[in-house]
């Protein structure tokens, strides 16, 4: 069946409008029956960022637990990668993220975890949409066996002390000036003090919100504020989260911004000298560049591309024994350590090398010239334009002039209503001119729609 609900990266849009309490009432509901095994009582763990829909959202949920017999654990603001570990960690049947990651605060989303901290499989995610479409006969429980609502004391120390343990207990960030940035998010207490615990002298933005200003001029989608603040402190390093927090951007101590394909470079790197890399090769997706690719060749290891999402990168790491992966975006998954994206942890290995390595962020995170690339968003009200005839023959024939020193995506967004054009290659104009042609021709066909 077409899923209605579920996207890339669980269930997101406009909080009241499309995610709605009984919306997350009934996903809470089907949740709960589904992963209700064993004469075990049932939890699940419930996290949230600080979008004031958040509330309402998380409300709902506890609701649907509790009528289907499930007790809802609330951890309040935490990242992602924090929720899918204290799923596992607390032995919980299911765990809930509600976050639009690095959307505006209109938006709200739903992200699920099963009882091993990974995201659902898209099996699983359509068992829940027939449940939900089908209006599905509800176990609702007897009053005796209605699920509870509680507060889970410590969770963010739990949090802390997991992501610093992803270091040798010997390195100490001592001597290092670092600015972080929460995005106004998830991360806005547990980011700051899990630097400061290793030992950084750290600068703190994007650390007051108030319910409207997620990722609002802050955050890994917004780095000039942390760009100014480095550059202010004259810090060593920024660091810019996401709303949720499994994504995460560098910025040297110059103002530049280091992406996740620079990332991945240096984790893949210094991974194969210490020989912790479990095969030799990282994981990316179609939007990767190029020049990632051909760094990685030059070092004797390979990069499998996967189609857009962290969840589809995890699978490939998953089903071919990988344990470095992500995306030029910043999602950047160590599967050693975390069963999802992790902003901080991520950037804590970073931190590693520049430490070991005594050299400035500039110099450890160039590690290959990027290819030019162009992306590009095209707006679509309604219909499906990669299916009109006429975008077809235009993106066989964008392809063929790229073909012999680039690549081509083109691809729905899975959580907005847009098409992304992306366009790569060594001779930028050539590039340039494709991707805004493409893009001029499916804007047209949208209109047409």
């Amino acid at each position: 069946m077409s899923r209605k609900h579920f996207g890339t990266d669980g269930i997101r849009g406009q909080a009241n409008s499309v995610i709605t309490p009984e919306l997350a009432m009934k996903v809470a509901q089907a949740t709960g029956v589904l992963f209700q095994r064993g004469e075990h009582r049932h939890r699940a763990v419930i996290g949230k960022d600080t979008r004031l829909s958040s509330y309402m959202i998380e409300y709902a949920m506890v609701a649907g637990f509790a009528s289907v017999g499930v007790d809802a654990l609330l951890l309040g603001p935490m990242p992602t990668p924090a929720v899918a570990m204290l799923t596992h960690s607390m032995r919980a049947d299911v765990g809930v993220m509600i976050s639009a990651s690095h959307n505006s605060f209109e938006d709200n989303g739903i992200k699920l975890f099963g009882p091993d901290g990974f995201k659902l499989s898209d099996e699983v995610e359509t068992k829940i949409e027939t449940m939900l479409e089908a209006g599905f006969a509800l176990k609702l429980s007897k009053p005796a066996d209605l699920g509870r609502a509680m507060r889970v004391e410590g969770d963010r120390a739990r949090y802390i002390e997991f992501a610093k343990r992803t270091l040798t207990r010997s390195l100490s960030l001592e001597g290092l000036r670092i600015v972080v940035d929460c995005a106004n998010g998830a991360a806005y207490k547990v980011a700051p003090e899990a630097l400061w615990e290793l030992g950084a002298e750290v600068f703190s933005i994007g650390v007051e919100p108030d319910g409207f200003n997620i990722n609002r001029g802050v955050g890994s989608t917004s780095p000039q504020a942390l760009v100014k603040k480095v550059r202010e402190m004259r810090a060593d390093i920024g660091i810019a989260l996401d709303g949720d927090a499994d994504r995460v951007l560098i910025v040297d101590e110059t103002g530049k911004i280091v992406d996740g394909d620079q990332l991945m470079a240096v984790i893949a790197a210094s991974w194969k000298e210490d020989g912790r890399l479990s095969r030799p090769g990282v994981v990316a997706t179609v939007m990767s560049n190029l020049g990632l690719e051909r760094y990685l060749e030059s070092i004797g290891l390979t990069l499998a591309r996967t189609a857009v999402g962290d969840r589809y990168v995890l699978e490939h790491m998953r089903s071919e024994g990988y344990n470095l992966g992500g995306e030029q975006s910043g999602h950047i998954i160590l599967s050693d350590f975390c069963t999802t994206g992790d902003g901080l942890v991520a950037a804590l290995q970073l931190l590693a090398v520049v430490k070991r390595l005594e050299k400035p962020v500039s110099q450890v995170c160039r590690r290959f010239e990027p290819s030019p690339q162009v992306l590009k968003s095209v707006r679509v009200a309604a219909g499906k334009p990669l299916e009109d005839a006429s975008v077809a023959r235009a993106i066989d024939l964008a392809r063929k002039k790229l073909a012999a020193s680039g690549r081509l995506v083109i691809r729905a967004s899975g959580t907005e209503p847009v098409i992304r054009v992306m366009g790569e290659g060594d001779d930028l104009d050539l590039v340039e001119a494709v991707v805004n042609e493409l893009c001029d021709i499916v804007a047209r066909s949208a209109r047409a729609a």
